[in-house]
């Protein structure tokens, strides 16, 4: 066993745990948040999508030891004081959601693609989540969201 600290959704933490654990696995059995999902294992669906020190990483790509002395935060974290982040509000408003299941990826993926490129246009934020997949959508919707979150953020800014 090892012993790893670090940050969740703003939470220091200090865990044992097996060298080979995943960082999903972390997330979810450890710390018990279920935002990140396990979807395929293979690092294709990018259901596991969290944001790692800001950027956005497939957590099954990632052993939790690896993450020691880093921020994560999961889908979970992202709100505020009861309100909706600028994403996870645009996802809402456009439908860029069905299922639910590939959504919490989906916004860490687009978190950090718009922390990246503020102002994407629709083929960059196709680029930018182009490693997670929906299996309901058309992306139509998600691609909607994620430009709409882009406005909203730079409304915001402004």
């Amino acid at each position: 066993m090892t012993r790893i600290e670090l940050t969740v959704n703003g939470d220091k933490r200090s865990d044992e745990v097996e060298p080979r654990l995943l960082l999903v696995h972390y997330l979810r059995e450890t710390c018990g948040l279920r935002a990140a999902n396990v979807g395929c294992d293979t690092t294709s669906c990018g259901a596991c999508t969290v944001l790692l020190d800001g950027r956005s990483v497939k957590s099954c790509t990632v052993l939790a030891v690896q993450a020691a002395g880093q921020d994560v935060v999961t889908s979970e974290g992202l709100s505020a004081d009861g309100e909706l982040h600028p994403v996870q509000a645009a996802f809402r408003l456009n439908h860029g959601l069905q299922c639910g299941f590939c959504t919490p990826g989906m916004v860490m993926a687009a978190v950090g693609l718009l922390a990246e490129n503020p102002h994407p246009t629709e083929e960059e934020v196709r680029a930018g989540l182009e490693g997670n997949l929906c299996r309901c959508t058309g992306y139509h919707n998600i691609i909607r969201a994620v430009l709409a979150a882009a406005d909203t953020q730079a409304e915001v800014q402004a």
